[in-house]
């Protein structure tokens, strides 16, 4: 098999497409793009974004300590992209996209009510890495539209539709290709063979009546 080989870059892909919501108080609240995102902790629930550092919600974020994730759907994706290309110093971004402020249950800063997903979070950690900073940040609540929970209260991600971005293009999930552990997981009986198996049982059953 040939293989090139590149410079060093960016090649993790795809990676979440969300809205970061963040505010300060007296000011109308922003709304950053961001790519670099993911989750580095399962307990305590935590995860991180990188900003670069002119942007206008970074002086934001650095200074409220808190920030909201909200994930992002097809119904969003000129949303998210419009808001990753325009700036909060020249718009009032939740105004020119019909978006709606949503009132937090542990932070200062707004969630979207458009979005299927609002990750309140608090900044725990900031590392300055080069061209972006890392907010390293505790998940303090997490709300989720009541339309995207199965019979069991399970999020629903093919209801979702939630995006993803790669190399500068957004794409929605595909099928679900498996579960976590499938690989090892025990195999089912055989479906086939029990059903040849009461075939043959019902025609010796057969005979016996003849």
């Amino acid at each position: 098999m040939a293989k090139e080989v590149w410079q060093p870059g960016n090649m993790l892909y795809p990676i979440p497409a969300v809205m970061v919501s963040c505010g300060r108080e007296g000011e109308k609240p922003n709304i950053i793009t961001v790519a670099w995102a993911g989750n580095i902790c399962s307990s305590p629930a935590m995860l991180s974004i990188s900003v670069r550092k002119e942007r206008y919600s970074y002086d934001i974020i650095k200074e409220t300590g808190e920030f909201v994730v909200n994930l992002t759907n097809t119904e969003l994706t000129r949303a998210t992209d419009w808001c990753g290309v325009r700036s909060g110093r020249d718009y009032d971004k939740f105004k020119e996209m019909k978006l709606t402020p949503q009132k937090s249950q542990k932070i200062s800063a707004p969630g979207i009510e458009e979005s299927p997903v609002n990750i309140e979070c608090k900044v725990k950690q900031i590392l300055e890495l080069g061209s972006h900073d890392m907010f390293v940040a505790e998940v303090v609540a997490v709300t989720v539209d009541e339309k995207y929970l199965d019979e069991k209260g399970r999020f629903d991600l093919v209801a979702a539709d939630l995006v993803a971005y790669s190399h500068g293009e957004y794409f929605k999930l595909g099928k679900k290709l498996g579960k976590f552990g499938y690989s090892v997981a025990k195999k089912p009986a055989n479906k086939a063979s029990k059903k040849s198996g009461n075939k043959q049982g019902n025609k010796k059953s057969h005979k016996k009546k003849k």
